[in-house]
């Protein structure tokens, strides 16, 4: 039984009778229950995925299945789940059942995926590392003294580790595409308002996205054709028509295509990293395409604007955790006043406390027009001068990361070095494009690190096809 096929290629074989959605499903309980070192996942619907997997194998042989039938996916505890609990890996949602599932879980299990557990994050995905849980670290699986980046870093660690097929992560400044750097997966983070966002809990509104991470571009494409598309209950999603992304992966085209200067010279830059993405710029030139260097003076200016809205988003969002409505309540309170502040004091961990204090500063009466108004300014900034680029070339190249993953609690003690982690990836959040990270290459201690690519809004169905001949040129 082969299990790093495409979705395609395991209904293929279920099909042909060579496998079965149960025993995909036993198959990846047993390696969940042998890797429980990693810290994963947060909880395995053992019983639940197995009664569905019978239930789909019924579905295909009828013939009447769906076209995710055969995926076994997890999903980033942050993404609701009827009848589940959802905790965003927080004290402060303890013990909460979801009562609705969101819109991306519909869609999921509507074309028979079989979701298999809830996967660890850094709370309210607030991290670049997953050291930031209620239930502890996530280590990364190809060296489990390093971190597997954030804060969808259970799910980049699930995936890589063969743990389930593919997992949903949510990105809101890199958390897709980081950790799939580090993991050496694919991560995909799509256009602003192209998936919905609704039944996912909320770090900031503005720039959070829901995406897949995969082991290969035509599963993030299948995924992809599944989950986008307006939603009702989100009016943020576009009406945009949605193309049968896993349909038009063999499109062979010549690109344009810009790197931007200041990354590559960028003295943080690992000399590793720089050195195999300069030779992949070099490939892709002999492969037809035309690759050239473009100039964007913005770069210093990316993760603060980035940290001063997204802060401020957080505080507006996590009012709501007050111990009042749901989630946890202090045993120490005695009043109203005790209530919101204990609960709040307990309930929240350092990192989320850091961020809703800055939020709350930068949102305050006397300091608003300084920070958060010119902060939005500044992201109006960055947004022109990355569509200029864009109106001239089909993509953005651009390391997913400076490095490769660092060690567990190497980064901990200093929060600023911890957010610069996100110096290429926030761009495409800031702007609300669409961008993919790709496996480019390891450094001399064999760990995996990223290549991205960013496209103009709603152009994924581009962007995937390019990718997919990227990959299938560095597999070949």
């Amino acid at each position: 039984m082969k299990i790093n096929n495409t979705i395609k290629q395991t209904r293929t074989a279920i099909e042909a009778g060579e496998t079965s959605c149960s025993e995909l499903v036993q198959h990846y309980i047993k390696q969940i229950n042998n890797n429980t070192h990693l810290n994963a996942f947060i909880e395995v619907f053992n019983d639940e995925s197995i009664a569905r997997a019978a239930e789909i194998d019924i579905k295909i042989k009828n013939k009447i299945a769906g076209k995710l039938a055969g995926l076994v996916i997890g999903i980033k505890d942050n993404i609701c789940y009827k009848g589940h609990a959802v905790q965003a890996a927080s004290k402060a949602l303890e013990k909460f059942i979801s009562v609705y599932s969101s819109t991306v879980v519909e869609r999921l299990l509507a074309e028979d995926a079989i979701i298999i557990g809830r996967l660890n994050c850094d709370e309210f995905a607030m991290g670049s590392s997953n050291e930031n849980s209620v239930y502890g670290i996530v280590k990364n699986p190809l060296d489990v003294k390093c971190v597997p980046g954030g804060s969808s870093g259970g799910s980049a660690a699930a995936v890589a580790a063969g743990l389930c097929h593919a997992a949903l992560g949510t990105d809101t400044g890199g958390s897709i595409r980081q950790p799939a750097s580090y993991t050496g997966i694919v991560g995909f983070k799509p256009s602003y308002g192209r998936v919905s966002r609704h039944g996912i809990i909320a770090y900031a509104s503005s720039f959070d996205q829901v995406g897949p991470m995969t082991k290969n571009v035509a599963d993030a494409a299948l995924i992809m054709e599944v989950i986008a598309g307006a939603d009702e209950y989100d009016s943020t999603t576009s009406h945009k028509p949605i193309s049968d992304y896993s349909k038009l992966l063999s499109e062979s085209k010549k690109y344009k295509i810009a790197f931007i200067k200041e990354c590559i010279e960028s003295e943080g830059l690992n000399t590793e990293v720089k050195a195999k993405i300069l030779q992949h710029i070099e490939e892709l030139r002999q492969q037809g395409h035309t690759v050239e260097q473009v100039d964007f003076p913005l770069l210093e200016y990316l993760v603060p604007s980035y940290y001063m809205l997204t802060t401020a988003e957080a505080s507006s969002n996590l009012s709501r955790y007050d111990g009042i409505h749901y989630g946890f309540r202090s045993n120490q309170a005695h009043d109203l006043e005790s209530t919101y502040k204990k609960s709040r004091t307990e309930g929240f961990g350092k990192e989320v406390k850091r961020r809703i204090m800055l939020g709350t500063f930068v949102l305050s009466a006397g300091y608003y027009d300084a920070y958060y108004a010119k902060a939005q300014k500044v992201r109006r900034l960055i947004k022109n001068s990355t569509i200029d680029i864009l109106n001239k070339y089909d993509f953005i190249l651009t390391p997913t990361t400076s490095n490769a993953a660092f060690k567990i609690g190497q980064k901990t003690a200093n929060p600023i070095e911890m957010y610069l982690e996100d110096i290429y990836t926030v761009q495409a959040n800031l702007v609300g494009m669409p961008a993919i990270s790709l496996p480019a290459g390891t450094n001399s201690a064999g760990l995996p690190f990223g290549i991205q690519f960013m496209a103009n809004a709603f152009e994924e169905e581009k962007l995937l096809a390019f990718a997919n001949s990227f990959e299938a040129n560095n597999n070949g």
